[in-house]
């Protein structure tokens, strides 16, 4: 989808506020899925707000980079309809 890291940015920005599952690359073979809300675009990465049930923590980071590589796979909710599968390619 996206092929630079400012088009990545350019799309996260237009989803501020919405929820999303995360997939992430958690080494060695496994991957980690997480559900929150996009919460803050910076200049080099993004933060999402974790479900407070579901995690130890509040929130957490990656880059525009991460999501370039497919190390960080993302995927918006709208209305319980998945809208958008935002990846590197």
């Amino acid at each position: 989808m996206a092929k630079t890291l400012t088009d990545i940015k350019r799309t996260l920005d237009g989803h501020l506020g919405q929820r999303l599952v995360l997939r992430a690359n958690g080494g060695r073979r496994k991957t980690v899925e997480r559900a929150g809300i996009l919460s803050e675009t910076y200049p080099s990465v993004f933060i999402v707000e974790l479900d407070q049930d579901e995690n130890s923590f509040e929130r957490v980071s990656y880059s525009y980079a991460d999501v370039l590589t497919e190390t960080v796979e993302l995927m918006f909710f709208e209305d319980n309809q998945e809208k958008l599968a935002l990846s590197g390619q």
